[in-house]
């Protein structure tokens, strides 16, 4: 158990420091564009390896639907527009070179808009994935499809559960559309929350609304679970192997709010967990607490890792159920003022690799990618910070995001691509970026 922090750090910053790329070693790294998924302001942005914008596309919204991600032919895919009050998108668009809009999944929900009158949702939040496409990001043993492939939404749905909480729900809700926008699946969090884990402690917490008003949570209805990524499980060795909790078709959910991940068959029933309380066997223990979590994946095949459980876990506070000092009403009793980047055996609960330096904290949005070299492209969300590291914790390339809006210049998520991937544009320049020691960091 991590127990609840005594004492709150504080943190100081200079005012003025690098921006772009600060560290670049071309030899050691896995060279490609990365895509970086801006929070504070809609749209996308395409880098080099020495921070040069390539591309930007317009009009999408990360901060409340979830990253913008890249396919092979230089075409993009993520969330637009926003529903104020709630941290949710209106529909996925998909946008090619130009910026032309190709394709669009608009939904059924229907949803209070300006006025008062009723408007068209697909309500997305925080993630979605195209079955060709797994874990969102590329490996050699996939190419996702530009167009006809079947795609899965995380959204949001109001509803009243008495048996979950006593206050109305904005329930996490996943669905599955054809390319045609037919809906060919769903799954509602509420209806398992018995298969989560939760202990009777916790069940009272989020059954008195604790946590309503704490954190992403200021909005009109109890977002109790906030589940904040859901992937297909995509082609695996574990199933190979035989383990049916694994079928590539089913889907791995993480919730932050209670700290557990769970595998959800196609059937609907939780088949797999690891959390919320890591206490529970010696082999979590192991692991150690996990808080606050962000994109958990199994790693796609053809990467090194394969198979394994890749999570950004971020810290901060979360928990239901946790008696601690710090705990609101029985929500937030876990924390930690730490991030950790995990590579976890999910079959075996045992810890691969981790990245875990003093001073590494990620509080909220952020992420990790396996590249095909080996090395690991991290998203440090908050601060707009990602770099590449490789498995011996070397840092090879480092990139600030120079863009600030409103003071901050949060990236909620990067992915790093092919240069192939964008074949309308010709291959960039890769020169080597060697950061001054301290004292010949300075200023004229």
């Amino acid at each position: 158990m991590v127990a609840a922090l005594a004492i709150t750090p504080a943190f100081a910053a200079p005012s003025v420091y690098p921006v772009g790329t600060t560290i670049y070693t071309p030899a050691e790294t896995w060279n490609g564009y990365t895509v970086l998924s801006l929070l504070r302001e809609p749209g996308m942005v395409v880098i080099d390896m020495n921070g040069r914008v390539v591309k930007q596309w317009e009009g999408f919204n990360s901060s409340a639907g979830g990253p913008v991600r890249l396919l092979p032919n230089g075409e993009v895919i993520g969330a637009a527009g926003a529903r104020p009050g709630h941290q949710e998108s209106l529909k996925l668009v998909q946008k090619d070179f130009s910026g032309a809009q190709r394709w669009e999944l608009p939904g059924d929900a229907q949803i209070e808009g300006e006025a008062g009158a009723k408007q068209r949702s697909l309500r997305p939040h925080h993630a979605w994935q195209r079955a060709d496409f797994p874990a969102g990001y590329y490996s050699p043993d996939a190419t996702p499809a530009s167009s006809g492939a079947v795609t899965l939404v995380l959204a949001h749905a109001a509803r009243t559960l008495p048996a979950v909480s006593d206050l109305p729900l904005e329930d996490d809700h996943l669905l599955e559309y054809d390319a045609s926008g037919k809906l060919l699946w769903e799954w509602f969090a509420g209806d398992h929350i018995d298969e989560l884990g939760l202990s009777p402690a916790a069940r009272a917490a989020i059954k008195s609304g604790a946590g309503a008003g704490a954190g992403p949570q200021q909005r009109r209805e109890f977002d109790w679970l906030h589940v904040n990524s859901a992937t297909y499980l995509g082609a695996n060795r574990w199933f190979d192997a035989g383990d049916q909790r694994f079928d590539p078709r089913n889907i791995l959910i993480s919730s932050r709010q209670a700290s557990v991940l769970a595998i959800i068959a196609r059937d609907g029933r939780v088949v797999w967990r690891m959390g919320p309380d890591f206490r529970e066997s010696p082999q979590l223990m192991r692991i150690g607490q996990i808080i606050g979590q962000h994109q958990a994946h199994l790693i796609p095949k053809g990467l090194p890792g394969a198979g394994n459980l890749l999570v950004f876990d971020n810290g901060g506070s979360s928990g239901y159920g946790f008696d601690t000092p710090i705990a609101r009403n029985g929500y937030g009793g876990l924390a930690r003022a730490n991030s950790r980047v995990l590579e976890i055996d999910p079959v075996k609960l045992e810890l691969v690799w981790s990245y875990a330096p003093v001073g590494f904290f990620g509080t909220n949005i952020s992420g990790a990618q396996r590249l095909p070299n080996g090395n690991t492209l991290v998203t440090e969300g908050p601060t707009g910070r990602i770099f590449e590291v490789t498995p011996q914790k070397k840092i090879v390339w480092e990139y600030i995001n120079p863009a600030f809006a409103n003071g901050a210049n949060a990236v909620y998520r990067a992915y790093r691509v092919p240069y192939g991937w964008v074949p309308q544009l010709p291959r960039p320049v890769e020169q080597p970026v060697t950061p001054p020691g301290p004292p010949g960091f300075r200023s004229p």
